[in-house]
């Protein structure tokens, strides 16, 4: 990632930007009570497919053809977000794309993507077994594979993070989901280009704990589950580059509850009206992990989507 400059990412702003304009970034006083803390939140739940990952879409369709890269399409596995980031971006440049999602996907997200253009696949039992099936495709059919975490990914959501620290100044801290990476990456490179101090903390589920024991352990360790209602962060087998990204650059890593991500998707809906899905709400579940230890800080949490069924979120909000 140290190739990957304020220059690009600044460019990449511009070339996104037609589609997705900077999202918001509000201080909310009921959040800030709650957490006893100046709390910032960066809303790339207000997308066009409701998630940041539209950002990095955007810009690896920018490039593939720039470059006169050819094949017969993409391909790529997802939990759902990705997924709908490459559908809209192809539809914009005209590109098919297949996309492989595990069996018991989020039906409202396979939706969503069929409804942007994608063919859809259902394909196994978690995240990685969809990933391995559409590595195959991608032979058997001569498509190009998109993984999870490219460096063009991480350039384009980068964009996000260049937002949120020009927009607030002096943070002492910001809290990040970890799914495959793409979005810690990019928080790490800004701040660092931007010479800021503020740290960076990643929050897993405790249930797909993969990159937290790996950062424990200085090396990577993988999970035979990744079980959570936060399936943006249901990763059990990290990838090397984000995780050595992660692993020069993030203070810590947390590991949450699933009922303290309930409770923070409650927060968000109390206090500030927000549609949170689980990993959306993982970086907020963090900050109140850790309550007194920001005590009087300015923090930021990125809610990085929304994208949850609505059946399911009913009734996560009707729990106690």
């Amino acid at each position: 990632m140290n190739s990957i400059s304020l220059a690009e990412i600044q460019a990449a702003s511009a070339i996104i930007r037609p589609t997705l304009p900077p999202t918001p970034q509000y201080a909310w006083p009921l959040l800030g009570a709650r957490a006893a803390c100046e709390v910032w939140v960066k809303h790339e739940n207000h997308t066009p497919i409701g998630a940041f990952k539209l950002r990095g879409g955007l810009y690896y369709l920018h490039r593939f053809k720039a470059e006169g890269r050819h094949s017969a399409g993409l391909v790529s596995a997802t939990r759902g977000n990705h997924g709908q980031s490459l559908a809209l971006a192809c539809g914009i440049h005209g590109v098919p794309v297949t996309i492989v999602v595990p069996r018991g996907n989020s039906q409202e997200k396979n939706a969503a993507m069929r409804a942007l253009g994608a063919e859809l696949i259902e394909h196994g039992e978690d995240f990685d077994a969809a990933r391995e099936f559409a590595l195959q495709l991608s032979v058997d059919r001569k498509l190009e594979m998109v993984p999870a975490f490219h460096r063009d990914l991480v350039v384009g959501v980068a964009t996000y993070a260049l937002e949120l620290f020009s927009a607030v100044p002096a943070l002492a801290t910001v809290y990040c989901p970890i799914g495959i990476g793409s979005g810690i990456s990019g928080l790490i490179r800004v701040r660092d280009l931007l010479g800021l101090a503020t740290e960076i903390i990643g929050v897993v589920a405790e249930n797909a704990p993969a990159y937290a024991l790996s950062f424990a352990a200085n090396r990577i360790i993988t999970t035979p589950t990744a079980t959570t209602l936060a399936d943006g962060v249901a990763c059990r087998i990290p990838a090397e580059d984000a995780f050595a990204e992660i692993q020069r650059g993030a203070a810590r890593i947390l590991q949450v509850s699933e009922r303290e991500i309930v409770k923070a998707m409650q927060a968000y809906f109390t206090d500030t009206h927000s549609l949170a899905e689980g990993a959306g709400a993982a970086a907020l579940a963090g900050l109140l992990q850790e309550r007194n230890r920001q005590r009087g800080q300015r923090v930021a949490v990125i809610l990085s989507g929304g994208n949850i069924d609505r059946e399911l979120y009913l009734k996560l909000l009707r729990t106690h």
